[in-house]
C-alpha cells in the first residue's frame, strides 16, 4: 500500500488535546528509530490505540490532519512517519523528507 497523497487527511494522536498539545511518536528501540504512527482513517487509528506506547497521566485524542501539514511538521521535527493499520502492521514507512523508505 502507498503513501497517502498530500491533499489527503489522516489519522494521527495528540497528547495533551487541546492545552499545549504535541503529536504523538513512538520509538523502537530495537532499530533506534522515532516514528509518527499514521492511520488513513479513524476506525483504524481507533484500534491501534490500543497498540501504543503512551505517558500515564497524560490524555490522548484521535485527531485528522492534513497529509501535507503532517509531512511539514515531521521534517522540522526530524521524524518518519510509518502509516500502520489498525492491527499495528506498517502499510508505508516514509522519511522526513517525504520520500518512502
Amino acid at each position: 500500500m502507498a503513501k497517502p497523497d498530500k491533499s489527503s487527511w489522516v489519522y494521527i494522536f495528540v497528547q495533551n488535546p487541546g492545552t499545549n498539545e504535541t503529536i504523538v511518536g513512538q520509538q523502537d528501540p530495537e532499530h533506534q528509530l522515532t516514528f509518527i504512527p499514521v492511520f488513513k482513517d479513524r476506525d483504524s487509528a481507533l484500534q491501534g490505540v490500543t497498540q501504543m506506547a503512551k505517558t500515564p497521566g497524560q490524555s490522548y485524542e484521535i485527531q485528522a490532519i492534513l497529509y501535507e501539514d503532517l509531512l511539514s511538521y515531521a521534517h522540522q521535527a526530524g521524524l518518519l512517519l510509518f502509516v500502520l493499520d489498525a492491527a499495528g502492521r506498517i502499510l508505508a514507512k516514509v522519511g522526513p523528507d517525504g520520500r518512502p523508505l
